[in-house]
């Protein structure tokens, strides 16, 4: 099954379970999943879909720490919900030896030799690890183990 049949039947159950929150998310996630298939002029692969359902989380922890920052409570939890929610729809997380196994591959594929080559190592390792680690957490470790080299 694939990840927009999943949506689609588990949207269908929120319908019927009248699960609000769940279907609001649902119906976000397929609308900006249709607005990609119509901007393409085609339907998307799995690895597309997630990487609308992986931006589609970004938005919302942006959005979480909005709501920490302003107080707000009531948003956060919210928010929280709505990333719940959707990351059951993502690959289950690579864990952190293995996504720093990829790292390490990627910076002695590439020959890097300090900082000033992170772009090169992130380009090889993204495409590995997508939907499966958060972008911030690889570059945060490509940096720390780049800066290790200098």
């Amino acid at each position: 099954m694939t990840i927009k049949e999943r949506l689609e039947s588990d949207g269908v159950d929120a319908l019927k379970s009248k699960n609000k929150v769940k279907l609001g998310v649902i119906r976000m996630v397929r609308s900006q999943i249709k607005n990609s298939e119509i901007a393409k002029r085609r339907d998307l692969t799995d690895d597309e879909t997630i990487d609308v359902l992986v931006s589609a989380v970004k938005a919302r922890r942006e959005a979480l720490a909005f709501a920490n920052e302003g107080q707000r409570e009531d948003l956060a939890q919210e928010a929280q919900q709505d990333i719940e929610i959707l990351e059951a729809y993502l690959p289950e997380a690579m864990p952190e030896d293995e996504l720093r196994s990829i790292v390490d591959n990627a910076i002695r594929d590439s020959g890097a030799s300090g900082i000033k080559d992170m772009g090169q190592v992130m380009g090889k390792v993204m495409p590995q690890v997508k939907g499966k680690a958060d972008g911030k957490q690889i570059n945060v470790m490509v940096r720390s183990l780049l800066q290790d080299l200098s």
